[in-house]
């Protein structure tokens, strides 16, 4: 009769507290999940200007990129050394997702430098919040990496 009785008790246990799910379980409707209209994303196009850091370079050798209103500047940088590789123009992106654009060099600045692109354009791609670059030195070149800092 004890046995009865302790099946009985769990087994009304069981059933209350499947019911307790039951009702206060959380509501998957679509009501429940829509946003209101302030409150949906909207996907932005990725803001690049600020500084970026080579990262297919060595420890104390590598490029570092600038970007600052319309403007890219490329420096080598060495233990304490810094070279100007490429100085031009930036355009932003519009839309978000991957982005390219063709920078028009400003070889006024780039011939001062001994280390700087002989390239009148280069071209730059963003994708998945890297920036990359064929970066060309003593006769090789090279696909620059670049993730901001």
């Amino acid at each position: 009769m004890k046995a009865r009785s302790v099946v009985a008790a769990a087994t009304s246990v069981l059933i209350l507290t499947m019911g307790l799910s039951a009702c206060g379980g959380s509501s998957n409707s679509s009501a429940d999940n829509k946003q209101p209209a302030a409150e949906k994303q909207v996907d932005k196009p990725a803001d690049l200007s600020g500084t970026w850091k080579q990262t297919n370079g060595e420890k104390d050798h590598y490029q570092e990129a600038t970007i600052t209103g319309n403007t890219i500047e490329i420096n080598w940088i060495s233990p304490g050394t810094k070279s100007l590789y490429w100085t031009g123009s930036y355009t932003a992106p519009t839309k978000s997702g991957d982005f390219s654009w063709t920078s028009q060099g400003d070889k006024d600045k780039m011939r001062e430098s001994l280390l700087a692109s002989s390239d009148d354009t280069k071209e730059f791609k963003y994708s998945n919040g890297e920036i990359t670059y064929s970066a060309s030195a003593l006769g090789t070149t090279t696909t620059i990496h670049l993730k901001k800092q």
